[in-house]
């Protein structure tokens, strides 16, 4: 499932990273370009321009996998590790844990002085 998502999810970074390129510059960054008066947002080439489309239709798939793969990566087991090769791969709910072994660590009651 997760191999299967991340692939999907490489295929549209692809997609979208050669949708951008071929967009026409507007030569809007800097004042760098013929970019003429008023600039391009409302112009002919509008919102209506099939590359323009296709980049908000893989921005969305790109945004919907990445939200998915971080849901199903918080579902996913703790399992071995490239730094810890002999870890178990089942978390054991009821093991103690890090607060547990600091409280048995922590004296019982209140501290009163002794006097000599």
């Amino acid at each position: 499932m997760h191999t299967t998502i991340i692939v999907i999810h490489l295929l549209i970074v692809l997609a979208l990273i050669g949708v951008v390129l071929l967009q026409r510059s507007e030569g809007g960054a800097l004042g760098i370009g013929g970019g003429g008066g008023g600039g391009g947002f409302m112009n002919s080439r509008g919102t209506a321009n099939a590359l323009t489309r296709a980049t908000a239709i893989l921005a969305t798939g790109f945004f919907l996998t990445s939200l998915l793969l971080s849901i199903l990566a918080g579902w996913r087991p703790a399992g071995p590790t490239l730094i810890n090769p002999n870890a178990p791969t089942t978390i054991n709910p009821q093991g103690p844990t890090i607060l547990d072994q600091l409280q048995k660590n922590q004296p019982k009651g209140p501290q009163v002085p002794q006097s000599k």
